[in-house]
């Protein structure tokens, strides 16, 4: 299944690129670093509100791979998994891309793609609600991320 979402920052390209490539504890929403006997790992808290006094989440373990960066547009792939009842929720494979939109505009995109669990039944599942569930955390995610970006830059620690 693929997702797709994205938001406008009244934020310069080269601010947000910065920001983005810079420490992942900085952007990613609820972000936690996990010392096990391996390693490290990078958890982070995944959801949804369902109104105002509500909200779904869910612990995941976030990979972050090596940036693309070519002149006026940057892509960032990331993965998560969660960490509790991996067999029902699909593992998420993203690109978290920026690109600019003019002086001092940036298109924060995330392109989203997973595939349900479960076989027949998961696809099933995903058909009637989970989808819709999926979409909502990924655009959550980016509304978050895209929010402590602009934060961030604006209280000029990007620089």
């Amino acid at each position: 299944m693929f997702i797709r979402y994205y938001l406008d920052l009244a934020v310069p390209f080269e601010d947000v690129e910065r920001a983005l490539l810079d420490a992942p504890a900085t952007w990613v929403p609820g972000m936690a670093l996990d010392a096990e006997a391996g390693g490290q790992r990078l958890l982070a808290e995944v959801g949804f509100d369902v109104d105002a006094s509500r909200r779904v989440d869910m612990e995941v373990e976030i990979q972050i791979g090596e940036p693309y960066v070519i002149p006026a547009k940057t892509m960032l792939p990331i993965a998560w998994r969660a960490t509790a009842a991996e067999r029902v929720f699909p593992q998420l494979e993203a690109d978290i891309e920026i690109a600019a939109l003019g002086a001092g505009r940036t298109q924060l995109s995330i392109s989203a793609r997973y595939r349900p669990p479960l076989g027949p039944v998961g696809r099933a599942l995903d058909r009637a609600l989970l989808h819709r569930v999926a979409e909502a955390t990924v655009k959550d995610f980016l509304d978050r991320v895209g929010e402590r970006i602009a934060a961030r830059v604006s209280h000029g620690a990007a620089d």
